[in-house]
């Protein structure tokens, strides 16, 4: 059990620094375009903006479940990637489907896989929603002080 509980540990620790420093990345990128994002058109600038993040967040997740993937594979939970790969998407969606469950010693990693799921779709939607609302409120600022 304590075994587990450290992998699941490690592995939530691990995908919520890759979140983190993937988003100051991404702030860092959109930070320097920031003074033609700012100016008008602001519609066709913010849907940009909408889809880097969406694609962002599609490449962070997209890590850390074949991170979890790869773990499986590596405890010897599953004997290929196929079903390593099914099993932490679908733990890590919180759809669970259970056509494929874990083994017995190992059944607290799709509990964790899930937890850390949950947790990295609310913060990707949270920095999702800042991103685009503190570029809007510039291009409101900038529309103000213009007008």
């Amino acid at each position: 059990m304590f075994v587990q509980i450290v992998i699941g540990s490690t592995l939530l620790v691990f995908s919520i620094m890759t979140a983190g420093i993937s988003f100051w990345v991404l702030e860092r990128r959109i930070g320097g375009i920031r003074p033609w994002l700012v100016k008008a058109p602001h519609a066709p600038k913010l849907m940009l903006v909408l889809c880097a993040t969406a694609l962002w967040v599609l490449l962070q997740m997209t890590i850390a479940v074949w991170t979890w993937a790869f773990t499986f594979v590596a405890l010897g939970v599953f004997a290929t990637l196929e079903p390593s790969v099914y099993f932490a998407l679908v733990a890590f969606t919180t759809l669970g489907f259970g056509d494929i469950l874990l083994p017995l010693e190992w059944r607290l990693l799709g509990g964790m896989a899930a937890l850390n799921g949950l947790l990295n779709i609310g913060l990707v939607t949270a920095a999702m929603v800042e991103t685009l609302r503190q570029l809007r409120l510039q291009q409101i600022a900038i529309e103000d002080r213009d007008t």
